[in-house]
Order: structure tokens, then sequence, then C-alpha cells
């Protein structure tokens, strides 16, 4: 269940609660009764590596490994605004 952070307009009191994410959130302080707000708070979630595209998880070679994640280069002359290769 999701850990949420909320602040207290009245006493300025940070606290968390497990809520659903169905549940509505939370408006009344329950400590003196203010209005509280949801606070966007840092994830602890990271990813870490070179991920699935440098490694390869689930092929035999990596798909990004000969480009080295960089486009193609174009194939048609000429100015095109849309191609990626162009950016």
């Amino acid at each position: 269940m999701p850990v949420y952070e909320y602040e207290c307009n009245g006493c300025q009191k940070i606290f968390e609660v497990q809520q659903r994410m169905t549940d509505e959130p939370i408006s009344v302080c329950q400590k003196c009764g203010g209005s509280v707000r949801k606070l966007i708070s840092m994830s602890s979630f990271q990813l870490k590596g070179g991920g699935w595209c440098t490694d390869g998880y689930g092929h035999g070679k990596s798909p990004c490994a000969d480009s080295g994640g960089a486009p193609p280069p174009c194939s048609v002359a000429g100015d095109c605004c849309q191609c990626p290769a162009a950016t």
C-alpha cells in the first residue's frame, strides 16, 4: 500500500499516511483540524545500471550496441525536419 505525505496548513506538521490508491486524499489534520495538502515526495525507486537496452535483456545481442543508442544515418538526401537523425 502506498505511503503519502501531507502537510497541515494550520500547524505545519508533516505526516505520512498509508492509503490505497483508490482512497480519497485526506483533507483535515488529525492534530489541529486544519486543512492539509498532499506533498510530492522523492521516490525511493531507482533504476541503476545500463538498463535493458544496453545489457541486451531478453535478447542474444544488445539492440543498442551497434548504434550506441544513436539514430541511424539519414538515407534520404535533403533537409527533413522530422527525421530523428537530423536532430
